[in-house]
């Protein structure tokens, strides 16, 4: 369907000063689409042939390297879009991560031509597309070093406070593995760790944070040094 009215293009800070014009032809060029959970949203070797503009629920990008390991790279949340897709769209190169809904998401997709046009047209649009570029390329340098530099308890500690609804994480050991590009026994083992010492405590499928300011500081250790 249509994006009717267009007062979805306010809820992205970048594509509020589009001119009138402009936003006309953005919302006629472009469709509501709604993604159901877990569903693929693109593959590798599919060729990106709309932008997606989240406006509500996550997407989760991850790639997968010839030996069967994902390695977790960005979410994209509402008020986002997916700087990958942009690349992809830009260079007319096909995808070579995965991207899957974490939950159930609603966008704003906005087809090449119209993509094509409005990029051609507006100072406005590029510039909203090149700063979520310039932003998600230094998130993406950053993860560099947090996977080369970085030890695997500052990691995992950092990331179970950036995951966690309330004081619990609701994932597997495997799924953490993923977010940080790591063997599920690297993660068992730095689990095991924090529990010994009164930092967490683990079930099936979830790991409860009793000692977040211990997680805390250990998280902020690596600024520090």
């Amino acid at each position: 369907m249509k994006t009717q009215d267009g007062q979805w293009i306010d809820q992205f800070e970048g594509l509020k000063r589009l001119p009138n014009d402009l936003r006309a032809a953005l919302t006629t060029g472009s469709q509501l689409v709604d993604v159901p959970e877990g569903t693929a949203v693109f593959e590798p070797g599919q060729s990106a042939d709309n932008l997606l503009l989240l406006l509500d629920g996550t997407v989760r990008v991850q790639q997968k390297s010839d030996t069967g390991r994902e390695v977790f790279l960005y979410r994209v949340h509402a008020g986002e879009s997916c700087v990958l897709t942009t690349a992809c769209m830009l260079a007319f190169e096909h995808y070579a991560a995965d991207g899957v809904a974490e939950t159930d998401v609603r966008a704003v997709a906005i087809p090449r031509a119209t993509f094509d046009d409005l990029a051609g047209r507006s100072p406005v649009f590029r510039e909203f597309i090149f700063k979520a570029y310039s932003r998600r390329i230094t998130d993406l340098f950053t993860l560099i070093d947090d996977i080369v530099f970085r030890r695997m308890d500052v990691r995992l500690a950092a990331r179970l406070l950036e995951l966690a609804d309330g004081d619990v994480v609701y994932a597997t050991h495997q799924v953490l593995g993923t977010e940080l590009g790591t063997a599920r026994e690297v993660i068992s083992r730095t689990l095991s760790e924090f529990q010994r010492r009164g930092w967490i405590e683990q079930r099936r499928g979830e790991v409860r944070l009793t000692g977040r300011a211990a997680l805390d500081r250990l998280a902020r250790s690596a600024g520090e040094r």
